[in-house]
């Protein structure tokens, strides 16, 4: 028994040593976050795969649906047609907005496409812990890959708007092709502040509850129903309010693809310098949430 009782406490290594030795071995810590660089060479890597788990997704969302595929462009439209019967009718917002109906439509696919990659951004991390905790690889590129199946949904929607458009007699002219720089610079804003908002719910699940409260009033001040340049036309709005309205980076894009897509939506109803500030915020949000996202890969799925 004293034998056992005066037996001295096991004698630990210095942390130091135990890395010195860790390193002679070739060994690295698990999970340890790349560099920079090596991140993206990463992600490029797997492509293919962020490509297909996007198909894959936007497959499943309505496999269980009855008219499937379908109710990627009925959501949508249906969307607009409360909107068009609460605020163009009721409220009366479309008057003085001339093709009304192609204007509402524009906003509400356009909007659509930003809300739904926030929403399944900040899920991205959170709601697929068991592919984080089982499998290696850049987790960007989840965020990343649900932003893509919005961007397809949104295709999808965009072959019923050309028929919307034509069918009002929005004539096809060579603006149309304004459509992919625009799109290029929301799909970059878009998958930015969903890796920002992936890495607060991957710590804060809860946020998830919040986001369609947060989602649905920038949703009202964005310009989806009623047109921004109507109302900051008059003198009643202090100036930061309107150029508040005018940058807001939802307000921005839509007015883009309005100004692209219908005749009647003219340059003078687009905010100062709107180009640059569309690529500003494709930039702020595009380069600075993944760096973010990327400063926390290491503690994703831990905890």
């Amino acid at each position: 028994m004293s034998q056992v009782l005066d037996t001295p406490p096991p004698i630990q290594a210095p942390a130091d040593d135990l890395k010195a030795l860790a390193a002679r071995h070739g060994l690295s810590v698990s999970g340890a976050r790349p560099s920079l660089p090596e991140y993206i060479r990463q992600l490029w890597a797997r492509r293919h795969f962020i490509t297909a788990f996007a198909t894959a997704k936007l497959t499943a969302q309505y496999s269980e649906a009855k008219l499937g595929q379908v109710w990627q462009v009925m959501t949508p439209l249906l969307n607009a047609a409360v909107y068009y019967f609460i605020f163009g009718v009721l409220l009366g917002t479309k008057r003085g907005v001339p093709d009304y109906i192609p204007f509402l439509v524009t906003g509400v696919f356009v909007w659509t496409f930003t809300q739904s990659s926030i929403q399944v951004g900040t899920r991205a991390i959170s709601g697929n812990l068991g592919l984080v905790r089982a499998l290696h690889f850049p987790r960007a590129a989840l965020p990343i890959s649900f932003c893509i199946q919005q961007l397809q949904q949104l295709l999808f929607s965009m072959a019923a708007l050309v028929v919307i458009l034509l069918c009002f007699g929005v004539p096809v002219s060579a603006s149309w092709l304004l459509v992919i720089p625009a799109l290029i610079l929301q799909f970059t804003f878009n998958a930015g502040v969903a890796m920002i908002m992936a890495r607060w719910g991957a710590k804060t699940p809860d946020i998830a509850q919040l986001m369609p409260f947060i989602l649905r009033t920038w949703m009202y001040v964005s310009g989806v129903m009623w047109s921004i340049d109507k109302l900051t036309k008059n003198d009643h709005l202090p100036h930061i309010v309107t150029v508040l309205l005018q940058t807001n980076p939802a307000a921005v894009y839509i007015d883009l693809m309005r100004f692209a897509l219908i005749d009647s939506f003219h340059s003078k109803q687009l905010p100062p310098h709107v180009w640059p500030i569309a690529v500003g915020w494709a930039l702020l949000a595009g380069v600075g949430g993944f760096i973010y996202f990327w400063k926390a890969e290491e503690t994703y799925g831990r905890g």
